[in-house]
């Protein structure tokens, strides 16, 4: 089973952008070096990686980036907070 990545990267105005992929690095140098990364990250470059989980599904991946697409952005910065204070 392929593990897939839920990821938000920060773009260069200060908004964050969520997505789902099975490389993560392949995909954040689509957003900011190539023409194959998301529209909306497009015209914000370059951007960052900001957070990232791993799930063994597709759906599963889905179901989380949907989630965080509906959050505030004061609750994204919780959650890339509490990311970024885990890797410490």
């Amino acid at each position: 089973m392929k593990e897939w990545f839920v990821y938000i990267v920060e773009c260069a105005d200060g908004t964050y952008y969520t997505g789902i992929t099975v490389n993560l690095d392949r995909r954040i140098y689509e957003h900011n070096e190539t023409n194959k990364g998301a529209k909306y990250v497009k015209s914000r470059r370059p951007c960052r990686l900001v957070y990232y989980s791993t799930w063994t599904g597709r759906s599963e991946a889905s179901v989380e980036e949907y989630r965080i697409k509906k959050l505030t952005k004061k609750e994204k910065r919780h959650v890339i907070r509490e990311f970024q204070e885990s890797l410490i």
